[in-house]
């Protein structure tokens, strides 16, 4: 394959379940003329309660099944697999792999200015620690404050961005990160972008919200820039959607995270990888 080629290849994005479309959503602003190809493991949703091992295994069939699809780059979506497996998967591939990890991370080292960050996850993101070893690589005196916020998934997924209920819960999860002073948070779970109004609106404005999604695309587009994989204009663009099973609510949900409607969804038996 040509360098010519490669360059109008689609960008492969996996995630456990449908967070990581918000780094999809993120993709069509900065980067409006690459295509996508898309793999939600809906039916194995979510990874966090895995072990190592078979978490491993899973983002190593997510890899397969996208590198089918010829894709040049490929973004790990999914917190739980980018703290276990993003170093495997990126040994055994010739491509480039990012997590949403260390682009978090490296987004709240440049914009703290105490050196005291807060990151929110979910309770397998937060029991990793990976955020905060990220972080405290590039500033060894950095204060990381970490804090599971379990319900912000559902929340997110039913819609639940602008009701009192969502501001009771974030106001009960969050009240401890407040008392700490803290002048930045990173919103570590891909589903958390979707509650940032009410997030930000709870911790007060004075607090800077990282969000790794966005962050994430930014990486990426910097990424293919400097290699010269960036798609050239006028080329045709086309998305893809693949899930692990029924993708009845995935299409629902997808609209609400994508803020437009995705009919072209497949599913997939991803054991076959």
């Amino acid at each position: 394959m040509t360098h010519e080629e490669l360059q109008t290849k689609p960008i492969g994005i996996f995630d456990s379940g449908v967070g990581g479309l918000t780094v999809v959503a993120e993709i069509f602003k900065m980067l409006p003329g690459e295509s996508i190809v898309y793999f939600g493991d809906v039916g194995r949703y979510p990874y966090g309660g895995r072990s190592k091992e078979t978490i491993i295994e899973f983002a190593r069939q997510d890899v397969r099944f996208l590198m089918e699809h010829q894709v040049k780059f490929i973004i790990v979506a999914c917190n739980s697999a980018s703290a276990v497996a993003l170093e495997t998967i990126q040994k055994e591939s010739d491509i480039d792999i990012l997590g949403v990890i260390e682009p978090g991370a490296k987004a709240a080292v440049d914009n703290t200015k105490n050196n005291r960050v807060g990151i929110i996850g979910t309770k397998a993101t937060i029991g990793s620690d990976r955020y905060a070893r990220a972080i405290q690589r590039r500033r060894e005196d950095t204060k990381v404050f970490s804090l599971a916020c379990p319900l912000f998934v559902p929340l997110a997924e039913e819609g639940y961005i602008d009701k009192k209920a969502a501001y009771y819960i974030a106001d009960d999860y969050l009240k401890s990160l407040i008392d700490l002073d803290i002048d930045t948070l990173v919103l570590g779970c891909t589903h958390y972008p979707l509650l940032r109004d009410v997030i930000q609106r709870t911790m007060g404005e004075n607090v800077k919200l990282i969000d790794s999604a966005e962050e994430t695309a930014r990486e990426l587009a910097a990424i293919l820039s400097l290699k010269n994989l960036l798609r050239p204009s006028g080329g045709e663009v086309e998305h893809k959607f693949y899930v692990s099973d029924v993708p009845d609510k995935f299409s629902q949900i997808a609209e609400r995270f994508l803020g437009r409607r995705i009919d072209n969804i497949t599913r997939v038996d991803i054991t076959r990888y």
